[in-house]
């Protein structure tokens, strides 16, 4: 590269540079100027329109229903509210009742300020100003000093600007005339909704221009939850995870599932090893339950055919991954087997291509809202779900390169690798892969008729990590004390489970799976306490 040349690029990096100091420099001014005008506003003059904004008073709050209690009162007896995520272009010329958190204020003058006002992720810009009846320059210095997330109502006219509006979700703007603050939020918060809400692009993208953003890591976000929640994404995420959980009993309810409800205070594990929560319960040893598995089986021999449950799960593993909480959703199934258990399968099958259809169709909304902070691409499946036997999985990792045992679990890295291999063969990141070596499941699970060395058992797969373990049980008693013994568990802790098969109970098997991991999986989100609502890990147990 010529001298000349260079010289020219060194010359466009400083104008760049010096461009984006300027335009730094110029925001500061022009919020400088901003509050100054807001602190400015006079207050001289009586206000004779008073009644038409302010806080709302306690007597009021305590839902009195007296129609004159206050100026609140009086202006919202008889209107209707209107979401902010249904305000659109056909309420044009249309008075509107709504209520939400103050997303951002901008005082524009001593005669004018803006007020966004965001709802359930859904935001409008609210225009402030005294050419509209009933507004003073108070009522406009009252909206310009309003905290962020404060509870606001407000009434107003629907008005369709010419231009889009930048910013916000709904492309109308409402004309305020009355505007009242129900709740007031600090006037420093511990985080901003708007900076949990960027995307990693959008900071490092304001990096390259010369301005830093706050980025908002993830134990912040912890702490502070209930703010972080606010965000379009999180409320998109526990949306879908809603849908889940709906789709799931739904689905089940069909296919003729009884709901059932376990105790999750028991008095030996539930999952064989050591991993459980101790507790003292009235002076006898107990735990809680590291799933229903006991007693879901024993409702098949209480003759329910097929139940389900959605329910609290513990753990006490000390696992610091991305995928494992000490505490989770469990979405769990049993079933009565009638020939072979791939019935199981079929209903795992037909469950997941069912949820994932109706989470792409319903929530269309909410899928984008998350993909806009945290993007992903849509998860890839099939109609009819691909199975592999866990000897087809090893030989397709031998093939690639990687060596596993033939007769151990496969480890996160062999999985994402399985994983890998199977989206470019059959170019889907759904599968199930089943018979797996009876060494590496629970002392409950059925061993294959053919090989004593593995078991009717099956885990499923999304985007190459686990989501699902299922497998047909054991149901003659003898053998199930047999292998419990020869799993480390005292029969004599679990004698009232073993005792159930001893009434006569026919074939069964079934499945659980992690709420909090099926949503995490399907929107690629990389780390499961963005999908718990208040995460409980081996180091978290507030808020």
């Amino acid at each position: 590269m010529s001298s000349e040349s260079e010289e020219q690029q060194l010359s466009k990096k400083a104008a760049k540079k010096e461009a984006a100091k300027l335009e730094k420099m110029r925001r500061r001014q022009e919020a400088a100027a901003l509050a100054s005008a807001a602190s400015s506003l006079s207050v001289e003059e009586e206000d004779s329109y008073s009644s038409n904004y302010g806080d709302v008073t306690l007597p009021e709050l305590k839902s009195c229903s007296k129609p004159d209690a206050g100026n609140w009162s009086i202006a919202i007896s008889s209107m209707d509210w209107t979401r902010v995520g249904a305000l659109t272009e056909e309420l044009k010329e249309k008075e509107v009742l709504i209520r939400g958190r103050v997303h951002t204020t901008r005082p524009v003058s001593k005669n004018m300020a803006f007020v966004v006002v965001r709802e359930r992720g859904f935001t409008v810009q609210c225009l402030v100003a005294t050419h509209e009846a009933g507004v003073s320059r108070q009522m406009v210095k009252f909206v310009a000093a309003l905290n962020r997330e404060s509870i606001i109502d407000a009434i107003g006219m629907v008005s369709v600007p010419g231009n889009p509006i930048k910013g916000t979700t709904q492309q109308v703007e409402i004309h305020v005339r009355k505007l009242y603050c129900v709740n007031k939020a600090m006037p420093t918060l511990p985080i901003n909704v708007e900076d949990a809400a960027r995307s990693d692009a959008e900071i490092e993208a304001a990096l390259q221009a010369g301005d830093k953003l706050p980025r908002v890591n993830q134990d912040t976000r912890l702490n502070f939850r209930v703010l972080d929640i606010r965000t379009p994404a999180n409320q998109g995420i526990f949306r879908i995870q809603c849908q889940v959980g709906t789709i799931f009993r739904q689905f089940l309810l069909s296919e003729g599932f009884v709901e059932i409800h376990t105790p999750k205070l028991i008095a030996g594990s539930s999952e064989g090893g050591s991993a459980v929560f101790k507790l003292d319960y009235k002076g006898q040893p107990a735990c809680l339950a590291q799933s229903p598995q006991l007693h879901k089986q024993m409702a098949i021999c209480g003759d329910f055919g097929r139940v389900f449950e959605v329910g609290p799960v513990f753990r006490a593993e000390d696992s610091y991954t991305h995928r494992h909480l000490c505490e989770f959703t469990g979405l769990d199934v049993e079933m009565e087997i009638k020939k072979h258990y791939s019935e199981v399968m079929d209903i795992v099958d037909r469950l997941f291509v069912t949820m994932f259809d109706s989470l792409n169709e319903k929530c269309r909304m909410e899928l984008e809202a998350v993909g806009k902070q945290y993007p992903f691409e849509p998860l890839k499946y099939k109609p009819k779900t691909l199975r592999l036997t866990f000897e087809e999985g090893v030989q397709m990792l031998k093939d690639a390169g990687v060596e596993v045992d033939p007769l151990g679990d496969l480890n996160t890295e062999a999985e994402r690798k399985l994983g890998q291999l199977v989206l470019e063969k059959y170019d889907t990141e759904f599968y199930i892969l089943h018979r797996y070596p009876l060494a590496v499941r629970p002392f409950y699970t059925m061993p294959c008729y053919d090989n004593a060395l593995y078991s009717n058992s099956f885990d499923v797969f999304i985007r190459g990590e686990e989501i699902i373990s299922g497998a047909q049980r054991v149901h003659v008693p003898e053998f199930l004390a047999e292998r419990a013994q020869a799993c480390g568990i005292d029969v004599n802790t679990i004698s009232t489970y073993v005792d159930s098969f001893r009434y006569g109970v026919p074939p069964h098997g079934g499945f659980g799976v992690g709420l909090e991991r099926v949503v995490m999986l399907f929107c690629a989100l990389g780390n499961i306490r963005k999908t718990s609502l208040y995460p409980r890990d081996p180091q978290r147990i507030a808020p």
